[in-house]
């Protein structure tokens, strides 16, 4: 991933496309979703479970492979490795870019299906399925207890990320 973010031959479109495709192999989205989704997963209907996943899927990519895709010049320094339940592993890391001050992410990876993959990204100790599930379920109670208004919501954000990034 390094060497995608740090590449002088491709645009950042094709970083950014590059970054999508290592998250997709890294990252435990179906898991990851339902988690977030907490208790609301039980009262959707499959056919919103599949839109949620999907509209999940591709928020998450969409706004980590941006974030991650506009970074140039940076490098990763991996500290250490914590065992955090008997599930997963905290892995600090120190993220350095040109220019501005280094930041602590730490990637939370479980073994999934015999792979390890990436259950959450943990940022200057904020948890990022923590604070999207507490939004993500704001959303379905303000809206009536209905998933369709986290689903119009996620539609809208997805409509004003792909306008952002067309820029």
């Amino acid at each position: 991933m390094v060497d995608t973010l740090n590449s002088t031959t491709l645009n950042l479109a094709q970083r950014r496309e590059r970054v999508a495709s290592i998250l997709r192999q890294a990252v435990d989205i179906e898991g990851t979703g339902r988690f977030i989704l907490g208790r609301w997963w039980r009262v959707a209907s499959p056919a919103e479970q599949r839109e949620y996943l999907r509209l999940f899927e591709e928020t998450l990519i969409r706004n980590l492979a941006g974030r991650f895709g506009e970074f140039q010049g940076v490098s990763f320094a991996v500290g250490r490795t914590q065992r955090r339940t008997e599930d997963d592993v905290l892995v600090t890391t120190i993220v350095e870019r040109p220019g501005m001050a280094a930041f602590n992410l730490d990637w939370r990876v479980a073994e999934i299906n015999g792979q390890p993959r990436i259950v959450d990204l943990v940022a200057e100790g904020t948890s990022l399925r923590l604070t999207q599930r507490s939004e993500y379920s704001s959303v379905v109670q303000r809206g009536g207890n209905q998933i369709s208004a986290l689903l119009t919501a996620m539609r809208g954000q997805l409509q004003q990320m792909q306008a952002r990034q067309a820029s």
